[in-house]
């Protein structure tokens, strides 16, 4: 089960959201696990992953602990780490997770994976005819599906649709609906950039699969909307 299951959208607009998840179980394969999700990790990069994260660690977009006015002033921010900095700070088990905005780089690196062959569980978590379609493809056989219900009760109380599209890419909550909110409206000011609001809604997600291709368009979309 994964909490990225709940994103809320139409199909269309989840074309460029895949995530692909590696997990140990504890006492049957955690063995040697930390070193395999490393391995996880630097096979990753080489098909281009938008985001990753560990959810032990901090993943690679993070607010910024020692942050001052002078260093804010003279150096900027500095929005994420690098990816090897992120890799060599993973010294304990967590669920680990790449996302991908597009379906060709998701299918070559689950092929890689299958070639790796690393023990671990492994969990794509995307449109289910696109993974479907991807195992055929590259001659794998889902172990198991699973499947999100639509929202039940009084849905009158949910925030906007586009809001909702923002929120639910942090399975866990942590992107309030009032943040993105504040996001969208700082762009329509002029005090933000589309992409700046996408990487300061990412440093909420310490899961690190929150999808800023996506959250982008969405941004593009609400905002051409208003």
């Amino acid at each position: 089960m994964t909490n990225t299951l709940h994103r809320f959208g139409k199909p269309e607009t989840l074309r460029d959201d895949y995530i692909v998840f590696a997990m140990a179980s504890k006492g049957i394969n955690d063995e040697g696990a930390v070193e395999k999700v490393r391995v996880f990790f630097r096979a990753a990069l080489k098909h281009n992953p938008i985001n990753m994260g560990n959810a032990v660690i901090n993943p690679l977009y993070r607010p910024e602990k020692d942050l001052t006015f002078l260093k804010l002033y003279f150096s900027g921010r500095k929005e994420k780490v690098a990816p090897e900095t992120f890799i060599s700070e993973i010294s304990a088990l967590g669920t680990a997770a790449v996302v991908f905005d597009n379906r060709q780089t998701m299918a070559d690196f689950l092929k890689e994976l299958r070639d790796l062959d690393l023990g671990l569980s492994v969990n794509v978590s995307a449109l289910i005819d696109d993974v479907r379609d991807v195992c055929g493809e590259i001659h794998l056989t889902p172990h198991s599906v699973e499947y999100s219900l639509p929202f039940q009760g009084d849905i009158d109380r949910l925030p906007e649709r586009d809001i909702l599209s923002l929120t639910t890419m942090c399975g866990h909550g942590m992107i309030a609906s009032n943040f993105a909110r504040k996001m969208v409206d700082g762009i329509r000011e002029g005090r933000l950039e589309r992409d700046q609001a996408c990487r300061y809604m990412a440093k909420f997600c310490v899961c690190g699969v929150f999808n800023t291709t996506r959250a982008l368009r969405i941004l593009e979309t609400t905002v051409k909307g208003a």
